[in-house]
């Protein structure tokens, strides 16, 4: 059975640790099942974390010295596939120059595989360690696959590992945490097309790797011997393709700009960055594999991780022209005899240790660097047989992502998303958003505009309950001599108190004609028999209904919150019988009169209201998160005023302070050119409303409501306001193609997931800065749509698990 084994180390590294160390295991059916069915049968993951080692940075970096060294000393005598030095962090010394042997260096190379071994043995480490084991076969033929991006951890010799002294048949491979598969095209020539580039060849024998390329079976080779770049470059855009790519010569690796140079002749330095074009075409068109048969390639392959390449064979550092000979030689032949890509690298590999008498650690150089989204193919594959390899996708990269389909998701999510906010589904959660981005508001003052004359428990049992028409007679002299801009009286008085005495109540009805500035109630019901009549014979002009509306039929019984204020009713009236016959509200009436006294007109415009200059639009059937709302009448959306206590919007006495005339509680400068409500506010007498602070009395309610038309006017504090339906879907798709892009872009699920979680951040900043400035953009379908490509992906995964097995 042959299995695939991606050990993904994260952004850690050995001098920080690696807290997020995932693996996944595959198992990969038969060439030919693969090739028919295609894909993985079965995959398991497991995680775990590795902890800091700087010990194995020292030696390694102890170790690469040494090897330096040693190449260095016999360079006149050794032919090396590099013709510079590289540009790294190593710096020779003179006095390590003649103070070292192949003695050090071999106890060197012994301590470094010792730590590596000391290292994944690590109690944080074995728990994937015991795990690969129960799930693995010493007969497997193991793709071991270690994903980073860190250099140094390229660099590290991982068959070292006692891992694959126990497991014959594991080879490891090196790649980038992102990846992607490519469609390329099909052989048809029946032969493996090779491209092998012969570089600059000073000091090297490279007539041995044409020799070697020559003799194999069913292949095709083109060989260019020190080209110019053009040259190459015209080569690699063939459109009939190549299934291996082969460079022999120099080359060497430059630290500064994190790029690889090959030599493709005596005059030329190429920088690999430089055939990125051409190498995309060669990709498309079959390339398979590229082998750099040079020196310290790992920059190299690097580079051309980000072009997606299935698979690339390098050498760690700089290698003999004998070395790289005779792994060439061993590779090929097993390759070309139909055994696999992996296995034949590891059997090459280690038929160098022959030579490490003569050339030290010649078995440490060969290394893969393995596009994890692609099998591994076999040399009848690159001849045209079976040709259409099947891809690995591990974990959420199974199911094919790319911009297409992230646009596609994106349209499905968004009209999903606006057909189920549509129905009203998502209409209580977008009411709860609401609620909490208005108590997330920053405070503002009390309006001082405004008094509250509440009778408390003290009053009632003053004065009694309900309250005498003869007490509120009093109270409105009182008031009236401060000359204020308007008075509320929120409190039904449709008959005399006491039923026996009229002439208080004649008084009051004398009230509201000889003061215009005096508002009386009513309420307005289905049934005529549950309405509140207004005062008997008062003036129709100086009643407004006192009716509060709440969420509960909106929300389907999930909350009974007070959001919206009818200004106006229609023209109809509810009832032809109904004794509250009253066209506009108890709100609506005091805020009219105080803008009246001021000379500010309150006109119509078209079916909104217009207060000043400022349009009060009113709430239509679907207005930012209602949908299917009955929008009768003219309807606003409160925009509570955010105070320390929302429970006191402004200064409020009660009755007796009035009264009897306490100056330290009652100040007459408090009524003049302000709105005055009266109304009751004792806890005994039971009027609870629930809104978005909490619970409130129906004075209260009110008192926002003339507030908050008053501070648009006067002080032109925002009106709530929301974004039309196109708008509100473009907003909603936006979200929806950033999940989209994230879930594709990032790989490794618990980074796409704090990327998701980033940009809810971000959403809900945005959504509460626009709130704070009045606008009330879709929070909850926002989300939604940005986190359901996660969702669709991993589906989309399922199904295509699904149709594998």
């Amino acid at each position: 059975m042959s299995k695939l084994v991606i050990l993904n180390l994260g952004k850690g590294n050995l001098d920080s640790g690696f807290p997020f160390v995932t693996v996944q295991l595959f198992s990969e059916k038969s060439v030919s099942e693969r090739i028919q069915k295609g894909g993985n049968s079965q995959w398991k993951q497991f995680q775990g974390n590795l902890p800091a080692n700087p010990t194995l940075i020292d030696l390694y970096r102890r170790w690469q010295l040494l090897y330096e060294l040693i190449y260095e000393s016999r360079y006149i005598n050794v032919g090396l596939r590099q013709s510079q030095p590289r540009d790294e962090d190593i710096k020779i010394d003179d006095a390590d120059v003649t103070h070292f042997s192949d003695v050090d260096f071999y106890k060197v190379s012994y301590e470094l595989q010792k730590q590596i071994d000391i290292w994944l043995d690590a109690e944080e480490f074995r728990h994937i360690d015991r795990q690969l084991r129960m799930q693995l076969s010493i007969d497997d033929e193991i793709r071991f696959i270690i994903q980073s991006e860190d250099i140094l951890l390229r660099k590290l010799p991982w068959h070292l590992w006692r891992f694959f002294s126990d497991y014959s048949k594991a080879e490891v491979g090196l790649s980038s945490i992102e990846f992607e598969t490519k469609t390329r095209l099909k052989n048809h020539t029946r032969k493996v097309k090779i491209l092998a580039i012969l570089g600059d060849s000073q000091g090297i024998d490279i007539d041995t790797d044409r020799r070697i390329l020559e003799s194999l079976p069913s292949a095709k080779t083109v060989f260019l011997v020190e080209p110019k770049h053009s040259e190459l470059d015209t080569l690699l855009w063939d459109v009939q393709g190549w299934n291996i790519l082969y460079f022999a010569g120099h080359s060497y690796s430059n630290h500064e700009n994190n790029t690889g140079y090959i030599h493709i002749n005596k005059n030329e330095n190429l920088n690999i960055n430089y055939l990125n074009n051409a190498l995309k075409k060669a990709l498309d068109n079959g390339l398979q594999i590229a082998i750099f048969n040079s020196c310290d390639g790992l920059r190299l392959a690097q580079k051309l991780d980000d072009l997606h390449i299935p698979q690339i064979i390098v050498m760690r550092e700089k290698v003999p022209d004998k070395v790289a000979q005779e792994f060439l030689k061993h590779f090929l032949i097993n390759f070309a005899q139909g055994q696999s890509f992996y296995l034949s690298v590891r059997q090459a590999r280690e038929k160098l240790q022959g030579l490490e008498s003569e050339f030290p650690a010649a078995s440490w150089l060969p290394v893969i660097c393995q596009n994890p989204a692609e099998i591994s193919p076999l040399w009848e594959n690159l001849r045209g047989d079976n040709q259409e390899l099947n891809k690995y996708v591990p974990s959420l990269n199974k199911f094919k992502t790319n911009y297409k389909t992230t646009l596609i998701v994106s349209f499905i999510i968004t009209s999903l998303v606006t057909i189920i906010r549509g129905f009203g589904i998502l209409q209580s959660w977008e009411m709860k958003a609401f609620d909490h981005l208005m108590q997330m508001r920053s405070p503002e003052p009390e309006d001082s505009r405004l008094l509250i004359v509440g009778a408390d428990e003290k009053d009632i049992r003053t004065y009694g309950y309900p309250l005498p028409d003869a007490v509120i007679n009093r109270l409105l002299d009182k008031l009236q001599q401060y000359q204020p801009a308007a008075i509320g009286l929120s409190i039904v008085r449709d008959s005399p108190v006491p039923i026996n005495d009229a002439v208080s109540h004649q008084t009051l009805i004398n009230n509201f004609y000889k003061n215009h500035n005096l508002m009386a109630v009513c309420a307005l019901n289905n049934s005529p028999e549950q309405s509140i009549a207004p005062p008997s014979q008062s003036p129709e002009i100086s009643v407004g209904f006192v009716n509060l509306y709440d969420d509960q039929q909106q929300t389907n019984n999930q909350d009974k919150i007070v959001r919206r204020y009818l200004l106006s009713r229609s023209e109809n009236p509810i009832s032809e019988a109904s004794p509250c016959t009253a066209k506009y509200s108890f709100g609506w009436q005091l805020a009219y009169q105080y803008l009246n006294a001021k000379k500010i007109p309150i006109a119509t415009f078209k079916d909104d209201w217009k207060f000043g200059a400022f349009v009060i639009k009113r709430l239509e059937k679907s207005s930012g998160g209602y949908q299917n709302l009955d929008a009768r009448g003219n309807q606003l959306l409160i925009n509570y005023r955010h105070t320390l206590d929302p429970l006191h919007i402004a200064q409020q006495v009660t009755l007796r302070d009035i009264l009897n005339g306490d100056r330290d509680r009652f100040n007459p400068a408090w009524v003049k050119n302000r709105v005055i409500l009266i109304g009751v506010v004792a806890a005994s007498i039971k009027d609870p409303h629930q809104t978005p602070y909490g619970e409130m009395r129906s004075l209260q309610i009110h008192a926002h409501v003339v507030s908050q038309l008053l501070s648009t006017v006067e002080d032109h504090r925002p009106l709530l306001w929301w974004l039309p339906k196109w708008s509100e879907t473009l907003w909603i798709f936006c979200w929806s193609l950033t999940g989209s892009i994230v879930v594709w872009r990032v790989k490794i699920s618990l980074h796409r997931g704090l990327a998701l979680g980033i940009c809810s951040a971000i959403l809900y900043g945005i959504c509460w800065s626009i709130f704070s400035l009045g606008g009330w953009i879709p929070l909850i379908p926002g989300i939604i749509a940005l986190v359901a490509p996660w969702g669709v992906i991993w589906l989309g995964n399922a199904v295509y698990n699904k149709q594998q097995t």
